[in-house]
């Protein structure tokens, strides 16, 4: 007893004392859940606040798309893609066999992480990097903010996640938001190929809509380091062989902008941030982790900007407004009810 309290005790958040002597309190008078209720309790008891961490991702994600557009003067598509999937999946497999995290061990988990690997990676991949032909990193990034919507009915659908009339509200916000920022420069000369850019930003988007719900699956089951490096090197397959197909892996020009842009995408941007979002999954629905894609565009409008030259104009900045309002209310808790979170749900 006494190691337990010194290991792991009083590692718990402020909360987490109080939170613990309800705990066992609720044990004593429910002896029969006493292997439930540990699950449901710790769910939430994480060193840092899971919206804290989601806004760093956010931050993360949000710089993909200008390193993607500064690193693809040196390197075709699909050979770009895929070396940033299998150096970020080989560092965080090396960094979960350091920590003697096991293997997947059943054909569930390992299900939902070939589907997480086709969806997030595969498929996002694709799409993002062609996607940087046709659209600006600030368009780009701001567009692929309408995965929120399409991952809380999913998340919805699958998960049966439940969200409140504030949380709707929150998302209608969001998207108006990205209609304010994105609709003038669709519409604008040169729209077609506006159009499809976005449309392998929406390719890309639904795949990590799709991703998200196979992550929350095996967000307990799977160390977040393992589950991730392994979707990443699933994922890397298809689009390592499309490039030796399609491509000529050896026309890399090896220049100090491109070794950048490359090592950005693939420890920051995906390794650290895909680490990130599990763990963030863990504790946080489906539906409100993704609402934090709404602060995408506020930094993607920001980058763009600042390193691109792309305008400031009211309708953007009246976007960004609209998107940030967004994000507090799809994301913020709901009101607890009379009965006990403690309770633990109907199988």
């Amino acid at each position: 007893m006494v190691s337990l309290m010194s290991s792991s005790f009083f590692r718990l958040p402020p909360k987490g004392y109080r939170a613990v002597a309800t705990y066992y309190a609720a044990r004593a008078q429910h002896p029969q859940d006493q292997m439930q209720l540990p699950a449901q309790f710790f769910k939430r008891q994480t060193m840092f606040d899971p919206r804290l961490l989601a806004a760093i991702v956010m931050v993360l994600w949000a710089s993909c798309y200008p390193l993607i557009t500064l690193g693809l003067d040196d390197a075709p598509h699909l050979t770009f893609a895929a070396l940033r999937a299998i150096i970020a999946g080989t560092v965080l497999i090396t960094v979960a066999g350091l920590k003697h995290a096991p293997l997947p061990r059943t054909p569930a988990a390992w299900g939902w992480i070939i589907l997480a690997g086709l969806s997030m990676t595969t498929f996002g991949y694709f799409g993002m990097f062609h996607a940087a032909d046709f659209l600006s990193p600030g368009l780009a990034t701001v567009i692929e903010s309408l995965q929120p919507l399409l991952a809380s009915l999913l998340a919805i659908v699958f998960l049966r996640e439940r969200l409140g009339p504030a949380a709707w509200f929150g998302l209608v916000l969001g998207i108006i938001g990205v209609v304010l920022i994105a609709g003038p420069r669709i519409f604008a000369p040169g729209g077609a190929s506006t159009a499809l850019g976005i449309g392998f930003v929406v390719l890309a988007t639904s795949g990590v809509a799709i991703g998200n719900i196979a992550i929350k699956m095996l967000s307990v089951e799977v160390d977040a380091a393992m589950a991730m490096g392994l979707q990443l090197l699933v994922g890397a397959l298809p689009i390592t062989f499309l490039a030796l197909v399609t491509e000529t892996p050896s026309a890399i020009n090896w220049s100090p902008v491109f070794i950048i842009s490359l090592l950005g995408l693939a420890l920051p941007g995906t390794a650290l941030a895909y680490w990130l979002w599990q763990t963030t999954l863990k504790s946080l629905d489906v539906s409100k982790a993704a609402a934090f894609s709404f602060l995408v565009p506020i930094i993607g409008v920001s980058l763009g900007a600042g390193f691109f030259g792309e305008p400031l104009t009211a309708s953007v900045i009246s976007g960004v407004i609209f998107a940030a309002i967004g994000v507090y209310l799809a994301s913020r808790p709901r009101k607890s009810r009379s009965r006990s979170a403690l309770t633990p749900p109907a199988s």
